[in-house]
C-alpha cells in the first residue's frame, strides 16, 4: 500500500493543467466517492495493526499534497478566466490625466515667488480672529465708521470673536512678537459679509506686505510697488497711486496699472481710462505702531493688501469671480 501511495504522489506532482475539463478528469480519479483516496482508506482497514501507525500517517500525508494540488491548479485556472474575461490585454493602455493647480495658487505662488526675491518672508495667522487683532490694533476705533467699510461674519455666541476680513491681522500678531526690522508678506483666505456676483464673493484671498525698519520712506514703497507690477504684468507696466484712507495707515493710497486688454488705450474692462485697480497701499499709521509697542520716532513703514482672485482675473482674463470657486474641470484644466 505504502508503494502504491508514494506512486501516485510522483504523479501528483508532475501533474499539471491550466484546462478546467482535466482538472475535473483528475479530480474524478483521485478525490471522487470512487477515486483512488477514497479506495485506500477503505483499504488501510485491512493493514496490519502493527503498520497501521506509520501507513496511516502517510496516508494522511498523501490527502494533504492531493487537496493542495487540486487547490493550487483550481484558484490558478479561476485567476486566469477572471482576467481574460475582465480585460482584453491587446487593447492599447489608458493614459491617465494630470491634475493642474488652482488658479488662485498659481497666482498665489507667482506673487509669494516676486517678494521673495524682495526679501520678503511669509507669515501666516488663524482665520477666526479677535476684535483686537482684527480691528482695534489696527487704528480702526469702537463704533468708528470705518469699521462699516467692511461687512463682517461675527460670531453670535461671542461677539468679540469673527473671520478675519482682511491678513492685516497677521501684521499685528508679527509686531507684537517681533521688534523691527521686518519684512513679510500675508497670504491667506479671508471672509466678509457681501452678496456674490461677478465682481465680489463672500470668501476670496488676500496677500499683505509689511515692511518696519529705519527711514523707511514712501518712495520705498513705490519702487517695491512698480518691481511687482512689472514682474506680474510685464516690463511695459506702469502704474499710478491715487490718495485714499485706510485707518491703518497714513498717507494711503491705492494703486492702478496699465490695462492689460487695451494697453491703456481705453476698453470696456477699464472702463475706457486705461487704468485698473489692483491694490492698496501706504506708510503704516504711528498709532498702529503704538499698539505694537513700536517706537513710531525710531521706526517707520509701509503696507499693502492685494487680492489674488483680482489679479487672477487680470492675469488670465477672467471677467467673472464665480468660476474661481464653482470647480469647473473644463475652466481648471486650462491652467
Amino acid at each position: 500500500m505504502q508503494e502504491n501511495i508514494s506512486k501516485y504522489i510522483s504523479e501528483i506532482q508532475n501533474f499539471s493543467t491550466d484546462n478546467l475539463e482535466q482538472l475535473e478528469l483528475f479530480r474524478i480519479k483521485f478525490l471522487s466517492k470512487k477515486g483512488i483516496l477514497s479506495n485506500l482508506f477503505e483499504d488501510f482497514k485491512n493493514v496490519p495493526i502493527d503498520q497501521k501507525r506509520e501507513t496511516g500517517k502517510i496516508l494522511n500525508e498523501f490527502k494533504i499534497i492531493l487537496e493542495n494540488k487540486y487547490s493550487t491548479l483550481r484558484n490558478q485556472i479561476d485567476i486566469s478566466s477572471s482576467v481574460s474575461n475582465e480585460y482584453d490585454l491587446t487593447l492599447p493602455g489608458t493614459s491617465h490625466n494630470f491634475g493642474s493647480r488652482h488658479p488662485i495658487s498659481l497666482v498665489k505662488t507667482e506673487i509669494c515667488d516676486i517678494f521673495s526675491n524682495l526679501g520678503f518672508s511669509i507669515s501666516e495667522g488663524p482665520e477666526i480672529e479677535d476684535d483686537w487683532h482684527n480691528f482695534s490694533a489696527l487704528n480702526f476705533p469702537v463704533e468708528h465708521p470705518a469699521r462699516d467699510m467692511q461687512d463682517t461674519f461675527f460670531f453670535e455666541t461671542n461677539p468679540d470673536i469673527l473671520l478675519r476680513t482682511h491678513t492685516s491681522s497677521v501684521q499685528i500678531r508679527t509686531m507684537e512678537k517681533n521688534q523691527p526690522p521686518f519684512r513679510i508678506i500675508m497670504p491667506g483666505r479671508v471672509f466678509r459679509n457681501e452678496a456674490i456676483s461677478a465682481r465680489a464673493h463672500c470668501i476670496f484671498h488676500q496677500i499683505e506686505g509689511l515692511y518696519i525698519d529705519k527711514k523707511v520712506s514712501f518712495a520705498d514703497l513705490k519702487q517695491t510697488l512698480l518691481f511687482f507690477a512689472k514682474e506680474m504684468f510685464g516690463e511695459e507696466t506702469k502704474i499710478r497711486l491715487r490718495p485714499s484712507f485706510f485707518p491703518f495707515t497714513e498717507p494711503s493710497a491705492e494703486m492702478d496699472v496699465t490695462c492689460k486688454i487695451c494697453k491703456g488705450s481705453g476698453c470696456n474692462v477699464c472702463k475706457y481710462t486705461g487704468w485698473l485697480e489692483v491694490l492698496g497701499c501706504g506708510m503704516v499709521h504711528p498709532n498702529v505702531l503704538l499698539n505694537c509697542k513700536i517706537d513710531p520716532d525710531i521706526y517707520s513703514g509701509y503696507a499693502f493688501g492685494m487680492g489674488i482672485e483680482r489679479i487672477a482675473m487680470l492675469k488670465y482674463q477672467v471677467k467673472d469671480l464665480r468660476m474661481y470657486f464653482e470647480n469647473d474641470l473644463k475652466f481648471l484644466s486650462q491652467f
